[in-house]
């Protein structure tokens, strides 16, 4: 199992967390949305759950509910600049689909 950050991302979320030190790291999730079925939940975290996963990069911590693994296991997080623009960007191996807006993916 693995969540990876790229150096983009991982500097974002330091800046973040560097704001919020009370913080303990990145919670990353899916939850059911959407018209094609699953929604990315990204945010800072206050504690660390006793289901979740902890994946350490870079001194981040990126917290995963145990319950979304099986749709995370393998992402890239990027943190993309377009125009004025930025924001957070995932490839994840999982998706099979996504919908036209871009909020929501499938998977097998």
């Amino acid at each position: 199992m693995s969540i990876q950050l790229t150096p983009e991302a991982l500097e974002r979320v330091k800046s973040f967390l560097g704001e919020q030190p009370e913080k303990v790291g990145l919670r990353f999730a899916v939850r059911k949305t959407g018209c094609s079925g699953w929604a990315y939940e990204i945010d800072l975290s206050n504690a660390i759950g006793a289901d979740d996963e902890v994946f350490e990069q870079g001194g981040i911590k990126v917290i995963v509910p145990r319950a979304s693994l099986a749709l995370l296991d393998g992402t890239e997080i990027d943190f993309v600049r377009e125009g004025l623009g930025s924001r957070f960007a995932f490839r994840n191996p999982n998706v099979k689909g996504e919908c036209g807006c871009g909020e929501s993916f499938t998977t097998q």
